[in-house]
């Protein structure tokens, strides 16, 4: 089993350390037996475009802080942060383990409507993490709109999971892509959304109501929240489940292993 708790909360503007102080008081709070730890997209900012005033290392405060708590409070932590790296900035996905292994997704779609293309470097290539006997591919928030990027080959994957600052006026679809991608895909998929309001590069408040969800391998939901609700949610997901579910319906050995043009 592997039990996940999901983190849907109003993320402060632009405010790195109380965004941390928020994280740290509720995994103080967090169910001791869960063993994922899943936050929302640009967890510290909110989704910013300030990425020269507000990017760090992947060696400094934000991830340091990640790092302390998995270990403290002995289980894995995934997100996304705003990175800097050979004087690029990244909407950088990360995945850090209790035992201190680091593993970092950078966005491959960019939400160009919001010129995020303008301030960040898109990423090239796919991560899957190996973890506790899992193997879960990391996506951010826009990924999901975009099915060739999460496709399963050869059942690569055991679970998708999307951190995202999805907006309330959109919530439609991504109520619709997420058990979508999980149904397509024979994979669990979790989807952590924010809640709250920010500020677009145009000046306009952008209102942001959660429903968080986790799906299995049929799209059937296992844990959702209600709009604007903040909190944790935990779920636990059975590998067995998954793979005689695979073996008794394996529509995965007919699916198209490369993109057919």
């Amino acid at each position: 089993m592997l039990r996940i708790a999901i983190f849907q909360y109003d993320i402060a503007w632009e405010n790195r350390e109380a965004n941390l102080n928020k994280v740290q008081s509720l995994l103080e709070n967090c169910p001791p037996e869960a063993d994922l730890f899943v936050l929302p997209e640009m967890f510290t900012t909110g989704f910013s475009m300030n990425a020269p005033r507000l990017a760090e290392p992947v060696t400094g405060n934000t991830m340091n802080r990640v790092k302390q708590w998995a270990a403290r409070f002995n289980l894995a932590i995934a997100g996304s942060f705003i990175a800097c790296e050979n004087n690029c900035f990244y909407n950088r996905g990360f995945f850090i383990t209790p035992q201190g292994e680091t593993f970092f997704y950078d966005k491959r779609h960019l939400f160009s409507i919001s010129k995020e293309n303008m301030f960040f470097s898109a990423g090239e290539k796919k991560v899957i993490v190996p973890y506790k006997g899992w193997n879960i591919c990391l996506q951010i928030c826009y990924d999901l709109r975009f099915p060739v990027w999460a496709r399963n080959i050869g059942n690569e994957y055991d679970l998708l999971l999307y951190t995202a600052n999805w907006p309330a006026s959109r919530i439609a679809a991504w109520n619709v892509l997420l058990p979508a991608r999980a149904v397509e895909n024979l994979a669990y998929v979790c989807g952590v959304n924010r809640v709250g309001e920010s500020i677009d590069e145009e000046g306009i408040c952008l209102k942001y109501n959660g429903s968080s969800s986790v799906h299995d391998m049929k799209g059937t939901l296992l844990a959702g929240f209600e709009p604007d609700e903040e909190g944790v949610k935990t779920v636990a997901l059975s590998l067995e489940a998954l793979k005689n579910f695979r073996e008794k319906f394996p529509v995965w050995k007919d699916a198209d292993a490369v993109l057919i043009r």
